[in-house]
């Protein structure tokens, strides 16, 4: 799968308290540790493993569902079972692809990646080096100095905003 297709639920089973079998659309299959999950009180219910074991595929694959009414959607369930394979890699890149909003090809340009190569990240085809992950950390930065830049350069125009700045910098150096 290396286009942004959505991944969805073929089937589920419960294997332990706070742990399911997936098959995915893209023929992946493992594990998804939920336990955190059922300390929030959304989920609470199905800390009773007779209740947890009630999950069922939602509709079209997009959710797990249960009787009592909790919903886990497809996206955070993939999102657990790569930390359950030991993929925190992939975790990390999609969470701030999501984060930013960016599709595959606004994350390549962002990256100076090509949209394949990011596809293979984001599927867990290949992992993410740390050079790439840095490097999302660091458009992450620069993106929020950017929206901030407006506003600092409202306070330098005003002569008493800028030296209220200069003050907290004179401190800081002390």
């Amino acid at each position: 799968m290396t286009g942004d297709a959505m991944r969805t639920i073929e089937a589920v089973r419960a294997v332990a308290p706070g742990r399911l079998w997936l098959p995915w659309s893209d023929g992946v299959e493992g594990e998804a540790d939920l336990g955190e999950w059922l300390k929030r009180p959304t989920f609470a219910s199905l800390s009773d493993p007779a209740e947890f074991a009630r999950v069922q595929v939602g509709d079209w694959g997009h959710s797990l569902t249960w009787p009592g009414g909790a919903e886990a959607g497809a996206d955070a369930v993939w999102l657990e079972s790569l930390s359950a394979r030991r993929r925190g890699d992939t975790r990390a890149f999609l969470e701030w692809r999501l984060r930013n909003g960016l599709s595959l090809s606004k994350a390549a340009e962002a990256l100076g990646l090509s949209r394949r190569m990011v596809a293979y990240y984001a599927n867990g085809e290949k992992p993410v080096p740390k050079t790439v992950l840095l490097a999302c950390r660091g458009w992450e930065a620069s993106r929020l100095a950017m929206e901030a830049a407006p506003a600092l350069a409202e306070t330098t125009e005003d002569p008493a905003k800028f030296a209220y700045l200069e003050a907290l910098l004179e401190d800081e150096e002390e």
